[in-house]
């Protein structure tokens, strides 16, 4: 006969272990992110400037380069079409629809920003990977150049780039934000860098006898992207500015046929006390933009880092 203890035991009901899972990095992050107001408005404000910038030659009511409003040109009494039937913002001095340039000007911005933003990082990168994985006097010579060239504003340095080349052209334009993108992508690159380089799972790569080039490219690198990555975002926002002014100045590209939005607010200043929406339209959208931006990838960098977790 076996003891009651014993039967009380076999007989009792088993009680369900609660499974204690935690969650993954990616989705605290997330939910991080989903709980910041800031990030959310400039979430839905990039999505749209993406979406209209995609979709522009179907969004656009009418062909942005057509002189469709040149008969109420007048160069006295009504240089500029007053909003009317069919054309909600009127037309600019050349008869053409103001808000099918505002639509073609989002893609345009768009194209600039993102493969300006792209120079800088891949250049950005490859210096600060030679930098980080390279160290005594070629770490020198690629930092001291990088200082050089923080040293000038940027804008200052976009001016003197963009005064260089003989006929300005969206490529020169996007090749001069890049190359003024690339000094702080590369400063950053090689820090991130030298922090991958004494990690624990670094460390024990080089103990196992794991060679130098799939140390770099395979446990350093992934790792050391992630500030890179939330700076590119924010570069966006610096990218729509210097492109905006650069064409402001009119060292874009002057084909007014594909409108971009600064060089639709550069072309409004002689019309601005009399026909003041030709500039405010164009300055409205590169402020909502570059405001989009900036508080996605503040709200990205405020959440990756560590010092600011609560």
């Amino acid at each position: 006969m076996r003891p009651e203890s014993e039967d009380a035991v076999t007989t009792a009901p088993a009680v369900p272990r609660r499974r204690t899972a935690t969650a993954r990095p990616g989705a605290q992050t997330l939910r991080r992110l989903l709980r910041q107001p800031a990030f959310l408005i400039g979430s839905v404000i990039t999505f749209v400037f993406v979406l209209v910038a995609i979709a522009a030659p179907v969004l656009a009511p009418h062909d942005p380069a057509a002189p469709l409003l040149l008969d109420q040109v007048r160069a006295q009494s009504n240089p500029v079409p007053l909003p009317q039937e069919g054309f909600p913002l009127g037309g600019d001095p050349a008869g053409r629809d103001l808000l099918s340039r505002l639509v073609a000007g989002a893609q345009q911005t768009l194209v600039v920003g993102v493969m300006a933003t792209l120079g800088g990082f891949v250049g950005g990168i490859a210096l600060g990977l030679v930098a980080g994985v390279f160290a005594g006097k070629v770490d020198m010579l690629v930092m001291r150049a990088v200082d050089v060239m923080l040293a000038i504003p940027s804008l200052l340095m976009a001016f003197s780039i963009a005064a260089l080349f003989a006929h300005p052209s969206e490529w020169t334009l996007i090749l001069t934000i890049a190359i003024v993108q690339v000094p702080v992508f590369a400063r950053l690159m090689r820090g991130s860098m030298l922090v991958q380089r004494d990690t624990d799972h670094v460390l024990a790569a080089r103990a196992l006898g794991v060679k130098p080039g799939a140390i770099v490219f395979r446990h350093m690198v992934p790792n050391a992207l992630g500030p890179v990555i939330v700076q590119a975002t924010l570069s966006l926002a610096v990218s729509i500015l210097d492109a905006a002014a650069l064409s402001f100045l009119g060292l874009g590209n002057p084909d007014d046929g594909r409108p971009e939005w600064g060089q639709m607010l550069g072309g409004a200043q002689q019309y601005f006390n009399s026909f003041p929406h030709l500039a405010i339209y164009p300055a409205l959208c590169i402020i909502v933009v570059a405001l989009g931006f900036t508080l996605m990838g503040e709200s990205l960098r405020e959440t990756l880092d560590p010092r600011t977790r609560r």
